[in-house]
């Protein structure tokens, strides 16, 4: 997750009826309060809709929830005006963001979900659920804004195929966002009761309900962990989350979706990244199911599994930009923590990773260490600029221990790599790496990618033998393919997700940079 970060320039809403209102996990960032007094600028005609979009009106009110709405003016968008509904900064009781024509939600600062519950459910749980409505626009009004569904509360964000929930910031909203622009606003954090390792209190026993942790990138507290492993903290489906991962305290910044110590019960498919200044996912302990991943120009890590997570993901398609990005995996760190049980354990079925950056601090599109268990299937990586895979510290790939599944297992992965494909260090060599590797089945580390529109398999991925993932749990489908889409035909990708310079997801879908309330 370590990277460096360009200054950032913040801009405030231009509302026409109302002004601006662990240390080896975390990643750099800029420190102390941030004040920013920008002159208020003198609203622009909207521009006229192009392409024969119908363009957008302004709603005449804000609708009625329980909590209560602040009716922040309009905005002038391209395309037409929209009427800003300012989040409240606490939802206290379960309450529905309705898609209405003309309407767009904002948070102006951190906004939670409930009030978190503790360790442990009881009498005092306020289980709140907040519900977003398919078509729904939330967006970032401030840098320091994020979402937090606390423990013991949920949310409800489930979109369509052809109408996705929508996290962006002000920027993006305003069309003034571009391919290249990140680390406007947070993210969206779910927390959970579910086990989780490197507890923040001394001398407490991981995986207990005495074992908690603060979120990364949290100024105030942010808490997760418990003993719940089937804890559920709701449902994100059909859901864009773009341009976050904006520094919201010192040396540590959020993720586009970053869960903690979520539960089994919890239901994640089909959500995009965009352009995380950080990591796309990050994953902290507790036990993650998700299926149909999708993300493109994180500036760090793809999928950055951590603190004992039980994960499983089958269908990731991730695609950096260019000079962007370094790891499509980071699975945990090394640390003191290393041997704290539950161990991480790890599976990841069918993904599609284009690796495009020359550079990283992990040096490799894959990095396994800390202790990890780990398995990688019917995989395809495209990393013609870096090394595929680098294993770290010798409790990675060790035989037996406690809570121990043995080295990482690769089953029909193929990679086309810089030389040398492998790495190891801390403990581990190139040649360990190497043998790991070959011990698996219908791996190749010498492979010619032949994708289609970049990302979609060619002859090559198609004569591939893949493995039967279900044999590893029932989650996973038994596919007839490597790789995260089959062929033309294969089209789960589309039409809920937005296209950029780096990615052309499909005919049907609008370009990430476009304000997605036109």
């Amino acid at each position: 997750m370590t990277k460096f970060h360009r200054p950032l320039v913040l801009c405030c809403s231009v509302l026409a009826l109302s002004a601006c209102g662990a240390d080896e996990i975390a990643s750099p960032g800029s420190g102390g309060d941030i004040i920013i007094n920008n002159p208020t600028p003198t609203p622009s005609p909207a521009p006229s809709p192009t392409g024969g979009a119908s363009p957008v009106t302004a709603a005449a009110s804000c609708p009625t929830i329980s909590d209560g709405l602040t009716d922040s003016g309009v905005l002038n968008v391209p395309g037409g005006t929209v009427r800003v509904c300012t989040l409240p900064r606490r939802f206290t009781a379960s309450t529905t963001l309705p898609y209405i024509s003309g309407v767009a939600y904002r948070m102006n600062g951190r906004v939670d979900v409930g009030t978190d519950g503790g360790p442990t459910a009881s009498a005092n749980d306020t289980n709140v659920t907040l519900t977003i409505e398919p078509g729904v626009v939330v967006y970032a009004g401030t840098g320091l804004s994020y979402l937090v569904v606390n423990r013991a509360n949920k949310i409800n964000a489930v979109g369509t195929a052809t109408q996705p929930v929508i996290f962006t910031s002000e920027q993006n909203v305003l069309g003034n966002a571009t391919d290249d622009s990140s680390q406007q606003w947070g993210g969206v954090v779910l927390l959970g009761r579910a086990p989780i390792t490197d507890c923040a209190a001394g001398g407490a026993t991981p995986g207990t309900v005495d074992c908690e942790r603060d979120t990364e990138g949290s100024p105030d507290p942010a808490l997760y962990g418990g003993a719940t492993p089937t804890d559920s903290s709701g449902k994100l489906q059909y859901v864009q989350i773009r341009y976050s991962g904006f520094v919201l305290s010192a040396n540590s910044e959020l993720q586009s979706l970053t869960t903690g110590g979520t539960g089994s019960g919890t239901e994640l498919s089909h959500i995009m990244s965009f352009n995380s200044s950080d990591d796309a996912f990050e994953f902290f302990g507790g036990v993650v199911n998700a299926k149909y991943l999708v993300a493109v120009g994180a500036e760090d890590d793809v999928l950055d599994t951590d603190t004992g997570v039980q994960a499983q993901f089958q269908y990731v398609l991730s695609i950096q930009r260019e000079g962007q990005g370094d790891s499509m995996i980071e699975a945990d760190t090394n640390n003191s923590s290393t041997g704290h049980t539950p161990r991480q354990d790890t599976v990841v079925s069918n993904a599609t990773f284009i690796q495009r950056s020359t550079a990283g601090s992990n040096n490799a599109a894959m990095l396994i260490r800390g202790g990890a268990d780990y398995k990688l299937l019917n995989t395809v990586v495209h990393s013609p600029n870096r090394s595929c895979l680098r294993l770290s510290l010798a409790d990675t790939i060790q035989q037996t221990g406690t809570d121990e599944n043995g080295p990482p297992e690769f089953r029909s992965v193929v990679m086309q790599c810089a030389s040398p494909a492998f790495l190891g260090t801390d403990g581990v060599t190139e040649a360990d790496v190497q043998s790991i590797f070959n011990a698996g089945t219908n791996n190749n580390a010498n492979f010619t990618t032949t994708l289609a529109s970049g990302f979609i398999n060619g002859s090559n991925e198609s004569a591939v033998t893949p493995f039967n993932a279900s044999t590893i749990s029932s989650f996973f489908d038994n596919t007839s393919y490597i790789g995260a889409v089959r062929d033309s035909s294969d089209t789960w990708y589309t039409g809920w997700t937005c296209n950029s310079a780096a990615a052309n997801l499909g005919a049907s879908n609008k370009a990430c940079t476009t304000s997605p309330v036109t």
